[in-house]
Parts: structure tokens; C-alpha cells; sequence
């Protein structure tokens, strides 16, 4: 197995825990972040948070389709390269 490969495989992996970030910060941000008790009452408007959030779920579902189809391909396709 060619080394950069190993580290697309590594990379696609790493991705995964990216896009649990991205959606859950956007989860956070829209649905608990009042409710926390680290952030105060009022300390972000909500239209803002909900912009924000929204961006984070909307960048998480790009990701996680771009990875799907990464790991698809880095793991699962017969097809080796010789690059």
C-alpha cells in the first residue's frame, strides 16, 4: 500500500470526527446554548446564533457527504492507484 494513501485513509478517518464537530457546535449553538449554564442569558442574540449555527450544520452535512465518498473510494474501491 503506497504511503500517500495511508494518509488519505488517516485524513478521511480524522474527517469523520470534523464533521461531529461542525454539527454538533451548530446543534449547540441553536438548540442548548442558553440552556448552559458556561454562557449567560442573552450573552449572543439568537438571530445570530441561529445564522451561525446553521452555517456549522450546513458546512457539516457538505463534509460529511465529501468524506462519505472518500472513505468510499479510499476503502472500499478495488482500483489501485499508480500515481
Amino acid at each position: 500500500m503506497d504511503d500517500n494513501r495511508i494518509i488519505q485513509q488517516i485524513s478521511s478517518i480524522f474527517s469523520i470526527f470534523m464533521v461531529l464537530f461542525y454539527i454538533g457546535v451548530g446543534s449547540f449553538l441553536i438548540f442548548f446554548f442558553e440552556q448552559s449554564f458556561l454562557f449567560g442569558q442573552g450573552s449572543i442574540d439568537k438571530a445570530t446564533r441561529t445564522i451561525i449555527g446553521s452555517a456549522f450544520i450546513i458546512y457539516g452535512t457538505f463534509r460529511a457527504l465529501k468524506t462519505f465518498f472518500q472513505i468510499k473510494k479510499l476503502f472500499f474501491s478495488t482500483e489501485i492507484d499508480d500515481e
